[in-house]
């Protein structure tokens, strides 16, 4: 291995003084400026408005500006959330006060004023840096919160915020984002408590809290964004064990298909034929249209007998009865919204895809022609023979 160069050394100290974070994802710096504009102009909009008593002790500081960037830009954070933000801009708020009661000298007041806040967060669990800025901004208005006492906390930071938390959660939901940012435990998608099988030999939420303490990182990071970034690193490296291996490699490619118009009696016997769970649905040139699924003719005859109010066996006659002058066809069960992978892809990219309850197989489209399927039956086949890896 060559030493590295004086020039190469001086290149790997600078970058340390780049950017630290990734570029901007597509539209999320717009998303969060809007947020910050409407959750500050409509906190404004408010205070600044003649229904509001100014002897109430209501208006905008700057540290609600900071805080704005949190709530707005970084809403998975474990310092944006609704706690860590009301608390802990309100008890820095108290802290400062208190100890402006104290310290009249105007050269250390800011420093405990900060030191106390930082403290107090701490002990709280409510650590924002905005507080700080309310403990600061405290200190170097010391007349204006003797006047206000306890108000210019309570109100003006506790009640500002809060009133900006509200705003938050009606935005980042309106947006698609999730806050607060506290997931309860995953429950699997049966409907039971057990969670899904990819989480089970995972780390728990507790020993998940313990690694982030231990690393100092638990004020940067969530356990639940811990795990999911966990999950992502053990998908990406399922796809390197299975090397070179693409679903092109174990797919079924004789496939039995039926059209839209095909009769559900029709379906129902090449169930039976070939004991399949899933049959695809295609169009002209082989384009895929959807897939069907056995448990699809249950849930299609469960809906008729609540219908109806009639018993399940009942209505699978129904559906079954050759006879009926109006029979149920492919098009009226199938699945559409599936997951689909191209022939290239990598078989890792399969595991989360097929590892419960949301899907028994994967079809396989070159462009808009279905050309293979891979069933869950067909991944645990390449698993347990041994094929990947090689």
């Amino acid at each position: 291995m060559q030493p590295m160069t004086p020039g190469a050394r001086i290149r790997r100290f600078l970058r340390g003084f780049g950017p630290a974070m990734a570029p901007p994802h597509s539209l999320e710096p717009l998303r969060a400026a809007l947020g910050g504009l409407m959750g500050l102009g409509l906190c404004g909009a408010f205070l600044f408005s003649p229904f509001v008593d100014k002897a109430t002790g209501l208006f905008l500081i700057a540290p609600l500006g900071a805080s704005a960037v949190l709530l707005f830009a970084v809403p998975n954070s474990p310092l944006a959330q609704p706690w860590s933000a009301v608390v802990g801009n309100t008890i820095s708020g108290v802290v400062a006060w208190a100890v402006l009661l104290v310290v009249p000298d105007t050269v250390l007041a800011p420093a405990l004023c900060v030191g106390g806040a930082i403290l107090a967060m701490s002990l709280v669990r409510a650590l924002h840096p905005p507080g700080g800025a309310v403990a600061l901004l405290s200190a170097l208005n010391a007349p204006l919160v003797h006047t206000m006492g306890l108000r210019f906390a309570l109100v003006a930071a506790g009640g500002g915020t809060l009133s900006l938390v509200i705003l938050a959660i009606v935005w980042n939901r309106l947006t698609g984002r999730v806050y607060p940012f506290r997931q309860p435990t995953v429950a699997g998608t049966h409907g039971t408590a057990d969670l899904p099988p990819e989480r089970r030999l995972s780390l728990t939420s507790a020993e998940l809290s313990h690694i982030l303490s231990d690393f100092r990182q638990d004020t940067n990071l969530g356990p639940e964004d811990l795990a999911r970034l966990i999950e992502a690193a053990e998908t990406a490296a399922a796809a390197h064990h299975f090397g070179t291996l693409t679903c092109a490699d174990i797919m079924s490619r004789d496939l039995v298909t039926v059209v839209p118009d095909t009769r559900l009696t029709e379906v129902a016997e090449l169930f039976r034929k070939h004991g399949f769970t899933s049959i695809p649905v295609i169009g002209p040139q082989d384009r895929f249209i959807g897939i069907i699924f056995q448990i699809d003719i249950i849930r299609r005859a469960r809906e008729d007998a609540l219908r109806q109010r009639s018993t399940l066996i009942s209505a699978l006659n129904r559906l079954a009865d050759q006879a009926r002058k109006t029979a149920t066809t492919a098009a009226e069960i199938m699945s559409v919204a599936v997951p689909r992978v191209g022939p290239g892809a990598p078989l890792g990219q399969l595991l989360p895809l097929l590892a419960d309850g949301g899907t028994e197989a994967v079809p396989v489209l070159e462009g808009t022609r279905l050309v293979g399927i891979v069933t869950r039956s067909d991944l645990v086949s390449a698993l347990s023979h041994g094929s990947f890896g090689r």
